[in-house]
């Protein structure tokens, strides 16, 4: 009898804890929406811990190669009300490179690749934006990259926006990806071997700075 009344409470409190946890994330869950109009005007920075940005390549036609950069910072101005204002800011540590290969990673941040040493970070600057569909827009701007500047343009995706009860404040999210031309910016060893294009892939939330 007692095993029985200690199992029930058990399952008492299980069915409980499941309940606040419903009730819980029914509460914080964010009513996120795709619409510009809805996103709030105002400075976002970039929430680093749900944030990513992959480099793609294609290897000698077997596979597509893939690594990432593990810092970097953004940030972002803009009013739904004036879109072709918007401004985004961003900087990456050419040397945090990760392709789960350490040797290799030394090789490609090295003289004849990225030159890190040299050259320790990238950056991009805006200086134009067109809505080219629904969602979707074509951010124009500068990137410098291993001590040149080129005109690029990042084809940029709003996943939605939200008021975020875990972070306190508005969130906004996008989907981008940018393809370069790495000879442009000096990186040709093994030109006509490898591909000249590379292709970034790029998920950023960013936080809204609140109104002082």
């Amino acid at each position: 009898m007692k095993h029985g009344a200690l199992a029930a409470l058990a399952m008492a409190s299980a069915l409980a804890l499941a309940s606040c946890n419903s009730l819980a994330a029914a509460v914080l869950k964010p009513d996120v929406q795709a619409a510009p109009v809805n996103v709030p005007a105002g400075d976002y920075t970039l929430d680093k811990a749900h944030a990513s940005i992959l480099f793609k390549i294609d290897h000698l036609g077997y596979s597509t190669y893939v690594g990432r950069f593990e810092r970097f910072e953004a940030s972002l101005t803009g009013d739904p009300a004036s879109p072709e204002s918007a401004q985004v800011t961003a900087t990456v540590d050419m040397t945090s490179l990760n392709i789960a290969n350490p040797d290799f990673a030394t090789e490609l941040m090295g003289p004849d690749w990225l030159d890190a040493e040299t050259f320790p970070q990238a950056s991009f600057r805006t200086y134009g934006l067109r809505i080219v569909g629904e969602n979707e827009a074509d951010i124009s701007g500068d990137l410098t990259l291993r001590g040149r500047t080129q005109a690029v343009i990042i084809r940029a995706r709003l996943n939605g926006s939200a008021y975020d009860r875990l972070r306190g404040a508005d969130v906004v999210g996008f989907s981008a990806t940018l393809p370069i031309s790495r000879s442009a910016f000096g990186i040709d060893k093994y030109a006509g071997l490898i591909t000249d294009e590379v292709l970034l892939e790029i998920e950023a939330e960013f936080v809204r700075t609140p109104d002082e």
